[in-house]
C-alpha cells in the first residue's frame, strides 16, 4: 500500500451540499476564480516577451557590440507587470507565503474564522487603499505624459503604472472569493 496516498473515503458519505441560499455565493466564487485563472494564464505570456528582450540584448551586446537603449526598461516593465498581474492567480492557488504551522492543525471552522477576519479586516482594506493609490499614480502619470528618466530611451511610464490599479482590482475580486470561501468554511465546516 502506498503510504503517501490519501485516506480512503470510499465508505464515507459525501458531505451534504450547501443550502440553496449558498448557491449564488458558490457561483460568484466560481466566476471570480475563473477570472483569476484566465488573467493568470494571459499574464504568463509576458515571460516570453521578457525572455525575448533579454536574449536580444545579450546577443546584440556581446555578439554585435551594439547594446540597445530600451532593453533595460522593457525588462523591468515586463517583469514588474508579470509579478504584479500574477498576484491574484497566485492568491487563488494559495501560492503566497503563509506561516501555517499552527493554522494547518486547526479545525476547518477555526481556519475559516481566521481567514474571514484576515480578508475582511486586513487584506481587502489594504488592497482598496492600494487601488486608490495606484489609480492616483496612474492617472497623474497619464495626465503628465510621464516618461522614465532612468535611460536615454525615456519610455512613457503610464502604461506600466496602469498595472497598479489593474492588479488591485484583480486582487480585490480574488479577495472577495477567498472571503466567501472562508465564510463557507465557517458555516459548513469544510472548504468549498
Amino acid at each position: 500500500m502506498d503510504t503517501n496516498s490519501q485516506p480512503s473515503t470510499r465508505n464515507q458519505p459525501d458531505p451534504p451540499p450547501p443550502s440553496p441560499a449558498w448557491q449564488p455565493f458558490d457561483r460568484a466564487i466560481r466566476t471570480i476564480d475563473a477570472v483569476s485563472e484566465v488573467s493568470g494564464h494571459i499574464v504568463s505570456y509576458l515571460i516570453i516577451g521578457l525572455i525575448a528582450t533579454m536574449v536580444y540584448e545579450v546577443v546584440a551586446r556581446y555578439f554585435f557590440s551594439s547594446p540597445t537603449i530600451w532593453a533595460s526598461d522593457m525588462t523591468y516593465m515586463l517583469y514588474g507587470s508579470f509579478f504584479m498581474l500574477g498576484a491574484a492567480y497566485t492568491l487563488r492557488h494559495r501560492g503566497h507565503i503563509r506561516t501555517d504551522f499552527l493554522y494547518s492543525n486547526f479545525p476547518v471552522r477555526v481556519q475559516g474564522i481566521i481567514d474571514t477576519i484576515a480578508y475582511l479586516l486586513l487584506f481587502l482594506p489594504a488592497i482598496t487603499f492600494f487601488l486608490w493609490y495606484g489609480w492616483q499614480s496612474f492617472h497623474s502619470s497619464w495626465q503628465l505624459g510621464e516618461r522614465a528618466i532612468t535611460s536615454p530611451w525615456a519610455p512613457v511610464i503610464y502604461p506600466f503604472k496602469a498595472v497598479l490599479p489593474i492588479t488591485a482590482v484583480l486582487l480585490i475580486l480574488q479577495g472577495i472569493s477567498e472571503s466567501l470561501k472562508s465564510i463557507h468554511a465557517v458555516i459548513y465546516a469544510r472548504w468549498p
